[in-house]
């Protein structure tokens, strides 16, 4: 790799400890030169050589950046990218992409008419679990799909020690934060809706967000339910997708966070391997004979995504995550507000 691409990022939280520093610093096509931290100093402390700014307005001034990554509060979003698109710089913004519709498309055609790269943190595509689902559904090993159901469950009565999580602003509650991947995945296996129906409710005692929903997506032949709720203390598995001639079943298990929050970096050995006893179970019938077994998965490596990132802007290669698929997913977000509040389908 020739060109090293300057990369800042906009907040050294848990998102930027863990799921963009590694990675920036790992990949021999990026530098991680610059962060905004403004009281704390941890990220000198890891990476030494980083330049610390206590602003977002500051970082963007810095000629010598390319990249900027966007992982602060949601509801800022659409004004720091649209600051960073404006200082000339291309940009990563974590999930959701931006609160409303409207904001998500300003900022593609402003992308578009500066010429930059703008795309999401959809990193859950690049889960293990998810993989091996994608896999299974392309291949058609279930023959057509019907039925699919996906689930993101917590179990957690406290609130979050992140007060921007848990204030009624704009952009905030489970399915801003959790849905953006169900919803994600929802469409990357089965493309975009005809109707979607809704339940969105706050369930712990004191909180002010949603905190659990239960969506329907109404395709032709499927229905693809996603749901989530911080209130359950005995998960069912998360992937649960039926076809015309096979079932798999699939337990929430990609390792990366956790490989992360432990502190190791993304070239460790064995990085985002699952163990066996996670491995999904299908049971189909392939080449006329019935099969039951475990599968295993393919590991799962957020640096797919950075690794895409780099040829996107270094060799013109496709975005990996399209801003116009974040966009849908706030669509279909907006329209599941819309059918919990008036209690009936809303077509897309």
């Amino acid at each position: 790799m020739s060109k090293v691409i300057k990369t800042g990022i906009c907040s050294y939280g848990m998102s930027g400890q863990v799921f963009h520093a590694p990675f920036i610093q790992v990949n021999p096509g990026f530098e991680f030169t610059a962060v905004v931290e403004r009281s704390k100093d941890l990220a000198r402390k890891r990476y030494p050589n980083v330049k610390v700014y206590t602003s977002v307005e500051d970082m963007l001034a810095d000629k010598e950046l390319e990249l900027i990554v966007v992982n602060t509060p949601n509801y800022t979003h659409f004004n720091y990218v649209k600051a960073a698109l404006e200082a000339g710089k291309n940009v990563v913004v974590e999930k959701p992409f931006t609160v409303t519709t409207a904001d998500a498309q300003t900022l593609i055609a402003l992308a578009k008419e500066k010429g930059l790269l703008l795309s999401v943190y959809h990193n859950r595509r690049y889960d293990s679990d998810f993989k091996i689902v994608r896999k299974v559904v392309n291949e058609g090993l279930l023959g057509d799909v019907l039925e699919a159901e996906i689930h993101y469950d917590r179990f957690k009565e406290e609130l979050s020690y992140k007060k921007h999580k848990e204030e009624a602003n704009p952009g905030t509650g489970a399915l801003y934060d959790l849905g953006s991947h169900l919803i994600d995945q929802g469409l990357q296996l089965f493309g975009f809706p005809k109707a979607v129906w809704a339940d969105i409710r706050i369930i712990r005692r004191e909180s002010l967000v949603d905190d659990y929903f239960e969506l329907v997506l109404y395709y032709d032949n499927l229905r693809v339910r996603l749901k989530c709720s911080y209130l359950i203390r005995e998960a069912l598995p998360s992937y649960q997708i039926h076809g015309r001639i096979g079932s798999f079943i699939k337990t929430k298990s990609d390792i990366q966070e956790a490989q992360l929050q432990r502190g190791l970096m993304p070239d460790s050995p064995d990085w985002g391997a699952e163990a066996p006893h996670e491995w999904g179970l299908i049971h189909t019938t392939i080449d006329g004979k019935m099969v039951k077994q475990y599968m295993p998965s393919t590991n799962g490596n957020y640096m797919e995504y950075y690794q895409g990132i780099y040829e996107a802007i270094a060799n013109k290669a496709p975005n990996p995550v399209d801003p116009k698929d974040a966009e849908n997913v706030i669509r279909i977000i907006e329209a599941a507000f819309q059918s919990s509040k008036e209690g009936r389908v809303v077509n897309l």
